[in-house]
C-alpha cells in the first residue's frame, strides 16, 4: 500500500489545476483584418491622424474629394496619452501611446457620447495608418492598435496599414476600397505639400505678429479655401490666391530679434503640435524664439533617395546570375530615371504652390548634400528613424548658418533617433563647437524638465541673434534711430516677403535686406 504525503497531495492538485487553466487559456494573436471593400465605400468612414493639424484637414479634403467618407482625429493630448497606457502594453514609446489611445478616444465617444452600438462602429469605421520597418517598435504598432482595441472592447475593428517605402505598389485587389493608384498619391501628394506650405508660413509670421492670434485665424481661413478645393477637386491655384491675401493682412514687425531654433529629430515626435512633444513650437515662440521645422515632403525625398541610393549601389555588385551584375530582367537605369523624375514632381510642384500662395526663399533639403557631409559620421547604408539625415541636417544648420540653436526631440527610448542624438551628435558638437545643441526626450510628462533645460539653452542662442543683430547693424552702417524709417520697408511690413538669409536671425537679415545707406564722408 502506497500512502502519499500530503505535500505530494498538495503538488498534485496544483499541477492538476494549472492543467486545466492551460486548456482554458487562449492565447491571442493578431488576426488577419476584414478588408475594406469597394462596396462599403460609401457606408464606411475612414479615420485617421498623427500629422499636423493642417495636414490631418487637408488629407481629409483630398479624401472627400476621391469619394470617401473620411474624419481626421484631432491632435492627440494627455487624455490620449492615458488611454494609450490604459489599454497598450508596458514599454512602448510616446508616439504609439498617444496615437493608440487618440483612437480609442475617439471610438469610445462614439460609443458613450453619440450612442452608436460596437457593431456599428466596427462596420461604419476604419482606421488607416502608415507602417514602416527599421530598428525600432514602429513596426509592431499595428499589432499594438489591434491588441489594445481589443482590450477597450473594440475588437475586430479594423486597421489597415499603408507601407511608406511601397508607393505605388501597395497590396490591394480589385474588390478594395482603397485603391492606391496615380490619382489618389497625387491628391495625397497635393494636400501634404500645402500643408508643408502652410505650416512654413505660420512659422515664419506668428513669431512677428503684432495683434497676437492674428496669424492663427489667417491660417485657419486658408485651411478651409484649400479644404474646399480639394474637396470638389477644383483648380488649386485660386485658393492659393485668394490665402496669399489673407496671409498677407497679417501686420508684423521683424525688427524684434528672436533667435531661430530648428526642430529635428524623430518624425512623429517634431512633427506632432500637441502634447506628444509637449506644444515645443509655442513654447518656443512664447519664450521670444522663432522656429523651424520640417517640412513632410522632406521624409517623402528622403525615401526616394533612399531607393535611388540602394538601386545604384545594386549596380555596383558582382554578377549573381547570367545578367550584367546579376540584375537579368531588372532595369535598374529605368528605375533610376522614374527616381529622379519622382524628386523632380515633388519639388517643381511645391515651388509652383510656393510661389502662387507667397512662400519665397523656401527650399527643400538637398538628400545628396545631407547624405554626403553626415556620411564620414553615419554610414548612409544604416536605417532607422531618419537615418543619418538628423546627422547631416545639424552639420548644414551649422555651416550655412540657418538656425541659432538646434532641438532633437525623440521620444524616450527611441532606439534610432537616441543613438544619433546622444552619441553620434555629440562628435559632431566637438568638430563644431558653435553649435548649440540639445537633445529633447519625450515621455508623456515631464514638461517642465524639459522647458527648463530648453530656457537655460535659449539663453545661449539669443546672445548669439543679438550679436548678429549688432553685427549686421555695424555693417550696414543702420542707427538705432534709423530702425523707426525701416519698418515702412518691404523687408520688415511684408510678412509674405522674406529676406535672403545671410545669418541666422532673421531681424538681422532684414537689416541686411535694406539697401545700405550712404555714410558720410569724413576727413
Amino acid at each position: 500500500m502506497v500512502v502519499r504525503r500530503e505535500d505530494e497531495l498538495l503538488q498534485i492538485e496544483q499541477d492538476s489545476q494549472f492543467s486545466a487553466l492551460r486548456k482554458k487559456r487562449e492565447q491571442w494573436f493578431d488576426p488577419l483584418p476584414r478588408q475594406f471593400l469597394a462596396e462599403n465605400k460609401t457606408s464606411t468612414t475612414i479615420l485617421f491622424g498623427g500629422l499636423t493639424m493642417s495636414h490631418d484637414f487637408l488629407l481629409e479634403g483630398a479624401l472627400l474629394g476621391l469619394g470617401y467618407r473620411a474624419q481626421h482625429l484631432d491632435c492627440p493630448d494627455t487624455e490620449s496619452f492615458r488611454y494609450g497606457k490604459e489599454f497598450g502594453n508596458r514599454g512602448q514609446c510616446n508616439p504609439a501611446y498617444f496615437t493608440v489611445g487618440n483612437l480609442i478616444k475617439y471610438l469610445c465617444r462614439l460609443r458613450d457620447v453619440e450612442g452608436k452600438s460596437k457593431e456599428e462602429i466596427i462596420g461604419h469605421y476604419v482606421f488607416i495608418t502608415s507602417d514602416s520597418c527599421g530598428p525600432c517598435r514602429f513596426g509592431a504598432y499595428i499589432t499594438e492598435y489591434r491588441k489594445a482595441l481589443r482590450d477597450a472592447g473594440f475588437d475586430d475593428f479594423r486597421v489597415l496599414l499603408f507601407q511608406q517605402e511601397q508607393g505605388l505598389k501597395q497590396v490591394a485587389g480589385k474588390d478594395n476600397a482603397l485603391l492606391c493608384n496615380a490619382t489618389f498619391v497625387i491628391s495625397m501628394l497635393k494636400a501634404i505639400l500645402l500643408g508643408d506650405i502652410l505650416n512654413a508660413l505660420t512659422y515664419r509670421i506668428r513669431p512677428y505678429e503684432i495683434e497676437s492670434g492674428s496669424t492663427d485665424r489667417a491660417v485657419a481661413h486658408c485651411n478651409k479655401h484649400l479644404y474646399e478645393a480639394l474637396r470638389k477637386r477644383k483648380w488649386i491655384v485660386p485658393a492659393l490666391r485668394q490665402c496669399r491675401k489673407v496671409l498677407g493682412s497679417v501686420q508684423i514687425d521683424r525688427t524684434r530679434v528672436k533667435p531661430k531654433v530648428s526642430i529635428i529629430g524623430e518624425f512623429w515626435a517634431m512633427t506632432t503640435e500637441g502634447d506628444g512633444n509637449y506644444r515645443l513650437s509655442r513654447f518656443l515662440e512664447a519664450e521670444g524664439a522663432e522656429t523651424e521645422t520640417q517640412p513632410l515632403a522632406a521624409w517623402a525625398l528622403y525615401l526616394i533617395w533612399a531607393a535611388r541610393y540602394d538601386t545604384f549601389e545594386r549596380t555596383r555588385l558582382r554578377a549573381a546570375d547570367s545578367g550584367r551584375k546579376g540584375l537579368k530582367g531588372k532595369r535598374p537605369a529605368w528605375r533610376l530615371i522614374m527616381l529622379r523624375m519622382a524628386d523632380h514632381l515633388v519639388r517643381i510642384q511645391f515651388q509652383i504652390y510656393a510661389k502662387v500662395i507667397g512662400l519665397y526663399g523656401y527650399r527643400l533639403p538637398n538628400m545628396d548634400e545631407i547624405a554626403r557631409v553626415a556620411d564620414p559620421l553615419y554610414n548612409n547604408h544604416l536605417r532607422g528613424g531618419e537615418g543619418h539625415m538628423e546627422v547631416g541636417k545639424l552639420i548644414l544648420t551649422v555651416l550655412k548658418r540657418k538656425a541659432n540653436m538646434t532641438i532633437s526631440v525623440k521620444p524616450f527610448g527611441c532606439m534610432p533617433s537616441s543613438g544619433i542624438s546622444d552619441g553620434v551628435q555629440s562628435l559632431v558638437t566637438d568638430m563644431y563647437p558653435e553649435a548649440i545643441f540639445l537633445p529633447v526626450e519625450t515621455t508623456g510628462d515631464g514638461a517642465i524638465n524639459v522647458y527648463s533645460r530648453i530656457q537655460m539653452m535659449l539663453f545661449k542662442a539669443r546672445q548669439v541673434a543679438q550679436n548678429e543683430y549688432a553685427q549686421a547693424l555695424a555693417e550696414t552702417g543702420f542707427t538705432a534711430e534709423q530702425l523707426t524709417e525701416l519698418c515702412g520697408h518691404a523687408n520688415f511690413n511684408s510678412p509674405l516677403k522674406s529676406p535672403r538669409d545671410v545669418v541666422a536671425c532673421t531681424a538681422a537679415n532684414a537689416i541686411y535686406g535694406v539697401h545700405k545707406p550712404r555714410r558720410r564722408e569724413t576727413n
